[in-house]
């Protein structure tokens, strides 16, 4: 097996200078702080293949790499240098792990400064699809894991995952105790095969929640990078419909932030393999969503028709991770696609139908939902009634701790300015300022 590539080989190549030029870049680094370094090419290389820097050599790589000083952790080298040239981490046979620890310490050494292009997400998820599933990489060496642990993970876990919306505000720092958990599990344990099916399982289900928590906190780097290790968890068993899923995630934080180029190509590779319907379903609606943005109608409808379709023929035995996709999320993502290609009435219509069949245990997506009728209601010239609804929004978001939902409400605020003078318009601009 060939291993892989040494830290400060890929942040040399990403940077593309030479064993030289980094080591010239060392020296200039040690001068700017009138000191001297020895540094060549034969120290940068003996540092390649293992050996460790010294503390200030390590101050001065991160200066030649243009690396901010802060992430420097000299006494746990090379971890804190970035695994990755792009920040994606390439599927393979092994790398769960390294994708994993990529997200572990973006998220440690808040490492937003490593942007993810929407070219290298759309590069993942074309190497996703094309590719075949790899064989559960195993251990050589290690203790052996007994699935007593991981039937402890599973289960607090899943009660984490299953606390009402306004309690999982106070879960981030388990769910992380719990994802470092299972990474070490994966990476020094010698489980039996069914025990290593359920630890990447568990982390990809975990990725999953936590990049979500991140992205709500509006971390998107470190959204990415833990719904890019949950891809590697899935490839790796083989389940092609996780698979769709984390992409589809970060097709739906690509269109959040603007980027439907990257989100329309992410969502296309996803559905060439994703089965369940349920899974397709969403899929196709997310889509719709991306495509109206862009002002694509007939491919847009087209995908809307198949996300009714799927969501027709989904049994009630779907995959956990889209569980609690329903004819509410199909009627208001609908009707905000329809908002997007200005059908008006029929979007308002659809919107106001699905936050009325909404549980009310999905206080988030309800938060959500509430901003979508509060902007249906403005287009409608209607102030009154979006006013009420952005203020409840607004009220929810902070009570059950969702930086998300509140910012899709200050996104709408300058479409109140007309009517400041309306009821409930100067109560929601000074609720928002507060």
């Amino acid at each position: 097996m060939e291993e892989p590539a040494h830290p400060l080989a890929v942040a040399r190549k990403a940077r593309r200078l030479t064993q030289d030029a980094l080591a010239a870049k060392v020296r200039a680094a040690a001068r700017l702080r009138g000191l001297r370094s020895g540094t060549d090419r034969q120290r940068v290389r003996k540092w390649e293949r293992g050996t460790q820097p010294d503390e200030d050599s390590q101050f001065y790589i991160a200066d030649a790499l243009e690396l901010p000083a802060d992430i420097v952790r000299p006494d746990v080298w090379p971890t804190w240098l970035p695994l990755t040239t792009d920040g994606v981490v390439p599927l393979g046979p092994h790398s769960t792990v390294p994708a994993l620890r990529e997200a572990l310490r973006t998220a440690m050494d808040r490492r937003d400064f490593l942007t993810i292009s929407g070219a290298a997400l759309a590069a993942l998820a074309a190497d996703w699809a094309a590719g075949s599933t790899a064989a559960l990489a195993q251990a050589r060496d290690g203790k052996p894991v007994d699935d007593r642990l991981i039937t402890m993970i599973e289960e607090s876990a899943r009660q984490l995952a299953g606390l009402a919306t306004e309690q999982r505000q106070h879960t981030a720092v388990l769910l992380d105790a719990h994802l470092t958990t299972v990474t070490e599990l994966l990476e020094h344990g010698r489980p039996a095969p069914t025990v290593r099916l359920r630890l990447h399982a568990l982390a990809a289900s975990l990725s999953q929640t936590v990049a979500w928590n991140r992205f709500d906190l509006g971390r998107h780097t470190q959204a990415s990078q833990y719904w890019i290790a949950g891809l590697h968890s899935a490839n790796a068993m083989g389940d092609h419909d996780l698979g769709a899923g984390l992409l589809s995630d970060l097709a739906y934080q690509a269109a959040w932030r603007h980027d439907h180029t990257t989100a329309a190509s992410i969502l296309t590779h996803a559905l060439t393999r994703a089965q369940h319907p349920a899974a397709r379903a969403l899929l196709h609606l997310r889509l719709a969503r991306t495509l109206a943005a862009q002002q694509e109608r007939r491919p847009a409808l087209r995908a809307l028709t198949a996300a009714e379709k799927h969501l027709s023929d989904a049994s009630t035995d779907r995959p956990a991770w889209c569980a609690w996709m329903s004819e509410a999320d199909l009627a208001v993502d609908s009707g905000q696609a329809l908002l997007d290609l200005g059908d008006t009435g029929r979007a308002h219509q659809l919107i106001a139908e699905g936050e009325s069949l909404l549980p009310p245990a999905r206080d988030k997506t309800r938060g959500v939902f509430l901003t979508y009728r509060a902007a249906s209601y403005l287009s409608l010239n209607d102030p009154e009634p979006a006013a009420a609804a952005a203020t409840e929004s607004l009220i929810l978001a902070r009570r059950i701790g969702a930086p998300r939902c509140a910012n899709l409400v200050r996104d709408l605020l300058p479409r109140f300015q007309p009517y400041r003078h309306a009821q409930g318009v100067p109560e929601l601009l000074q609720l928002a300022a507060a």
